[in-house]
């Protein structure tokens, strides 16, 4: 299975915003450029994280993102859902049906055996992500990366996070 980019830049992005102080956004260009991404791909993303109720979207010269929710009630799994869609990653065509050898239907009663299977490693990874929280990945890039990057994140954050005055401005 393969995930889209926007997975990654989307996890990122959450990842980032979780270090923003308070009530205070981050204007998706700044994230674009962090990630050296287009700023019109990113927003994309941002978008469907709004929509998902993962991030808010502050409108104004001095709007931006924030996290909708704290990072330990956002998981990996949220995020992925928001960019990838709800459906499974495998959908039976039942192509066991078609082409010359197929039988009548009542020769298929049965579940296909392959779709059976790929439905349930999809349940073991979705399990596996609705597990991974966002504020234990952040947790543990702090503890254990090189504190060069770590410093460099964080300074880029401080830089260009946007304080604002009040957290009940909304948009989705």
């Amino acid at each position: 299975m393969k995930l889209g980019e926007g997975v990654e830049a989307a996890i990122h992005c959450a990842a980032m915003l979780a270090g923003v102080d308070g009530a205070a956004t981050m204007p998706g260009a700044a994230m674009a450029e962090s990630f050296g991404l287009s700023p019109s791909y990113l927003l994309k993303h941002l978008n469907q994280l709004t929509a998902s109720g993962i991030l808010e979207s502050v409108p104004g010269p001095a709007g931006g993102y924030r996290l909708a929710r704290p990072a330990e009630r956002i998981t990996l799994l949220d995020i992925v859902l928001a960019v990838e869609g709800r459906e499974p990653a495998f959908r039976c065509g039942e192509i066991r049906q078609r082409g010359p050898t197929t039988l009548d239907a009542s020769a298929y009663v049965k579940p296909c055996g392959i779709n059976v299977a790929m439905l349930k490693a999809e349940r073991a990874y979705r399990t596996a992500l609705a597990e991974a929280k966002l504020s234990d990945i952040v947790a543990e890039y702090v503890s254990d990366a090189d504190p060069r990057s770590v410093a460099a994140g964080c300074a880029f954050v401080a830089r260009h996070q946007r304080p604002q005055k009040s957290s009940s401005t909304k948009q989705a």
